[in-house]
C-alpha cells in the first residue's frame, strides 16, 4: 500500500536512521516508531488501514476531526490514498491503532450486532447540497431504505433526485453514513460506488 510522505515526514525517517538505536530497527517497528513521532509533533494528519468484510477489503482513513474515507477495493486504494493526500493533506501514513475503534464497529455491523455506527465523521470531501445529503441519510434507519425522491424532499430540494444520486455516488463514507438505503422509487436497489452485488449485500445483511 502506498503511503505519501511530506519533507517533514522524510526528516523524522532520516532522523531515525541516523539514531544508532533506530537503524537497528526492524522495517516494521521503524514504520511503527515513525507513527508515533509524526504523531507526537503533529505531523500526522491522514492515518489509514485496511480491514476485511463480506463486501470485499475496505480502506479506512481518518483525520483528527473523524474518518474521512472509506473505500471499496474497486475504486483502487492506492489512487484512493493518492486523492487524500491532494486534498486533504500529504502527511498521510498507515496507523491502524488509530482506526481500531472505526474496524471494531465495522466488525460489529457486518456480524448483525450493530444498528448504528458512533463514529465521529469528517465530511470535508462533501460540499454544498452533497453534504446535505449525507446529513440527511444518516436518518433513514437500519433495515429500511428511502427513494431518491424522498431524500431530495427531506433535503430541501424536491426536484433535485439526480443530485441525490449524484451525491450518494460521491459517498466518501459509505456504509458508515448509509447511503446504500437509498432506492429507486420503483423499489429497485439502483446503482453503488462499491457495485450492485455489494450494495444488495448491505440490504439484504440489514434485513435478516
Amino acid at each position: 500500500m502506498m503511503t505519501t510522505s511530506a519533507p517533514d515526514d522524510r526528516q523524522i525517517v532520516a532522523d531515525l536512521l541516523a539514531d544508532p538505536a533506530g537503524s537497528d530497527l526492524p522495517l516494521e517497528h521503524l514504520h511503527d516508531e515513525l507513527v508515533t513521532r509524526a504523531a507526537g509533533t503533529d505531523l500526522l494528519d491522514v492515518s489509514y488501514r485496511t480491514v476485511d468484510s463480506p463486501v470485499g477489503s475496505l480502506l479506512l482513513a481518518t483525520t483528527p476531526a473523524g474518518l474521512v474515507r472509506v473505500a471499496f477495493e474497486r475504486e483502487d486504494h492506492d489512487a484512493v490514498l493518492a486523492q487524500l493526500a491532494a486534498d486533504v493533506s500529504p502527511r498521510i501514513l498507515r496507523a491502524p491503532a488509530r482506526l481500531d475503534d472505526a474496524a471494531r464497529q465495522l466488525d460489529e455491523y457486518f456480524a448483525g450486532a450493530r444498528h448504528r455506527f458512533d463514529l465521529p465523521v469528517d465530511l470535508q470531501l462533501a460540499h454544498g447540497f452533497r453534504r446535505t445529503v449525507l446529513d440527511h441519510l444518516r436518518d433513514i434507519a437500519y433495515g429500511t431504505t428511502a427513494s431518491y425522491a424522498t431524500v431530495a424532499a427531506a433535503s430541501g430540494s424536491p426536484a433535485a433526485v439526480r443530485a441525490v444520486g449524484s451525491a450518494c455516488a460521491h459517498n466518501p463514507v459509505p456504509v458508515v453514513v448509509p447511503c446504500h438505503r437509498v432506492v429507486r422509487s420503483d423499489g429497485s436497489i439502483g446503482q453503488y460506488l462499491g457495485g450492485t452485488d455489494a450494495k444488495q449485500t448491505l440490504l439484504d445483511l440489514e434485513a435478516a
